[in-house]
């Protein structure tokens, strides 16, 4: 059974980077043929797929978040980062990890609780 597990700051000031971590266990994130993905879901909208890392480490990005979004990964500690940079309060959300089967919302299979993240001076 895989696990995702997503930590980082409850609270990120305006203009500063977010950044979370996702742990994953049950399964490595180099397996063949699974993404790695970054969701959020803002306060009263639907959910927003943000990017993934593939199981070869090559990236994806919505083109809206593009500029402002890493995902990055340590294999040795199965683990994979996101990093938002010039946060706005637009960008207070609930911030999901999940393995995927390809990339979109529709491809998620197992999903991390997910982690609040307020943007607020």
């Amino acid at each position: 059974q895989v696990q995702l597990q997503e930590s980082g700051p409850g609270l990120v000031k305006p203009s500063q980077t977010l950044s979370l971590t996702c742990t994953v266990s049950g399964g490595s994130i180099t397996t063949y043929a699974h993404y790695w993905s970054w969701i959020r879901q803002p306060p009263g909208k639907g959910r927003e797929w943000m990017g993934a890392i593939a199981y070869n480490g090559i990236t994806y990005y919505t083109p809206s978040l593009k500029s402002r979004t890493s995902i990055s990964r340590d294999t040795s500690k199965n683990q994979f980062t996101l990093q938002l940079t010039s946060v706005t309060p637009e960008d207070t959300a609930v911030y999901y990890c999940a393995r995927a089967n390809g990339l979109g919302l529709d491809e998620n299979d197992y999903w991390g609780q997910g982690t609040q993240v307020t943007v607020s001076s």
